[in-house]
């Protein structure tokens, strides 16, 4: 049997898995028959019967996968929307900056200058401000 990627299952269906390996464990299955048996891997299988000997049935269930949205953001979402608003009301010129059109060094300078807080040039792209690009653009702008 092939071996399947548990990245790609769905964690409801991680944790039937885990299941299936826990019962088979507990039936007297060797860990290396439920690795053939199931697809798993030697590590997935032992780390499953791991957690049910230290906790129990409540211990496999699989967490949440990734980052938690927002998380490590270096504004927070009232600077973030106060940027965003004086962007589209204003243009660079008006805020008496060197730029003529909104652009991610336009917008690191216009966070510092409010802020104090000093972003690299990509790090102003990505994220919530990036949100209303095209609202952003000044008067004349040139098209993309």
């Amino acid at each position: 049997m092939d071996k399947e990627n548990a990245r790609r299952q769905t964690l409801e269906q991680l944790h039937e898995r885990r299941k299936q390996v826990v019962r088979l464990y507990k039936k007297g299955v060797g860990v290396m028959q439920i690795v053939a048996m199931t697809g798993l891997s030697y590590p997935a299988v032992r780390s499953c019967v791991d957690l049910f000997d230290a906790g129990g049935w409540p211990a496999i269930r699989p967490a949440l996968r990734g980052r938690i949205r927002g998380a490590g953001r270096i504004l927070s979402a009232i600077q973030e929307g106060t940027i965003q608003r004086t962007i589209i009301d204003n243009r660079p010129e008006q805020l008496k900056m060197d730029f003529f059109l909104w652009s991610r060094a336009a917008v690191a300078q216009l966070i510092e200058q409010e802020y104090g807080i000093k972003l690299h040039v990509r790090s102003v792209g990505s994220g919530a401000l990036a949100a209303n690009c095209d609202r952003i653009r000044g008067e004349g702008a040139a098209p993309t």
